[in-house]
């Protein structure tokens, strides 16, 4: 739970704290840089300053660099990586989390330009494509680059623990999802299989954002940015799915209402916010669709989007005892993490 200035007045309020503890805590808190990212104009300036570093070198990069050659690329990208080094070590002997975690991803964005140019430089790259390619279509070719990142960000990550080292990981398990697919067809493009792949790949993924938010529970939220991309990959190859009967989307509906019970109980709002778009797609085929003549299902759906806030108000009420109660037949670990989230 983020402490705030009221929460310490409330303290003294009720004689927990005396006004003169509560001034020198919030003091201390406030000159604490690594208890995590907040909204202030200090982080707004390093999260700005570190996306557009490490967007220069990936999504902004143009084709000027093409004329370095392929070892001139390699030796630039190593001269980019030690500076991000140098500066991750220097900000994390100051003990500045943010910028610290900023150098070294932008380290981990390095590194497909920079097996992009040793590949160029031995000769082995396969075809005319050039770097800037990478972030705008699927080739099965960008697999060494692919691998290459994770190992390097895996690494990387072990070494320094910064939870937003994770994004440049997350972000290269999504693109290989769909350059795996793309390898597997060989040569020939399906459209149902890549969804398919896709939807498998994700839930993969989400699982493994479960497990190590389940082992970082008492740490840094590690595993935030594999929770976007995994339930984005998942819900997208789900959504791309074929549906030719209205049982099937039935089930598409029926797994975005699970996602959104998902996303509540381990308080993840990714999940809620695709499986309510996955809702609001299914409602929007009844309505124009399956009901589109029909004066009776407005009257319906109104109906229940009425009882489901009416249930709001149930829960609310009785949210403390049931989660209580519920929560007393899992796992201590599942608790620990339940009370950590919600936190």
């Amino acid at each position: 739970m983020k402490i705030t200035r009221k929460h310490l007045n409330d303290a003294v309020s009720e004689q927990i704290l005396t006004s003169q503890q509560a001034d020198r805590l919030y003091d201390f808190l406030g000159q604490q840089p690594g208890v995590g990212p907040a909204f202030n104009l200090t982080n707004v300036l390093y999260y700005l300053g570190g996306l557009i570093a490490i967007g220069a070198m990936t999504l902004f990069m143009n084709l000027g660099w093409e004329a370095f050659g392929g070892w001139g690329i390699f030796f630039i990208s190593l001269l980019y990586a030690g500076v991000g080094l140098l500066l991750t070590g220097r900000f994390r002997s100051m003990d500045l989390a943010i910028p610290a975690g900023i150098c070294a991803t932008f380290v981990v964005a390095l590194t497909p330009l920079a097996i992009y140019g040793l590949q160029l430089a031995l000769g082995v790259w396969p075809d005319d494509s050039v770097y800037r390619d990478y972030h705008r279509y699927i080739r099965w070719h960008w697999l060494y680059m692919e691998m290459g990142t994770l190992a390097v960000g895996v690494v990387l990550a072990w070494i320094y623990r910064y939870s937003f080292m994770i994004m440049p990981i997350a972000v290269t398990l999504w693109y290989l999802s769909m350059d795996v697919a793309a390898m597997l067809m060989t040569g020939y493009y399906d459209f149902q299989f890549r969804a398919l792949f896709s939807m498998y790949f994700g839930l993969l993924m989400t699982l493994t954002a479960f497990w190590v938010d389940f082992r970082s529970r008492s740490t840094a939220d590690y595993a935030f940015w594999l929770y976007i991309f995994g339930v984005l990959t998942f819900w997208g190859g789900m959504t791309a799915q074929d549906s030719s009967s209205e049982l099937s989307r039935f089930l598409y509906f029926s797994i975005n209402l699970l996602m959104i019970t998902i996303g509540v109980v381990i308080v993840r709002r990714v999940f809620v916010v695709f499986g309510a778009l996955g809702v609001c797609f299914y409602l929007g085929h009844l309505a124009w669709e399956v009901f589109e003549d029909s004066w009776f299902f407005p009257m319906a759906l109104t109906a229940i989007g009425l009882l489901i806030i009416y249930l709001g108000v149930l829960w609310q009420k009785n949210e403390e005892p049931i989660s209580r109660k519920a929560r007393s037949v899992l796992p201590a670990g599942l608790r620990e993490l339940l009370a950590a989230r919600s936190d």
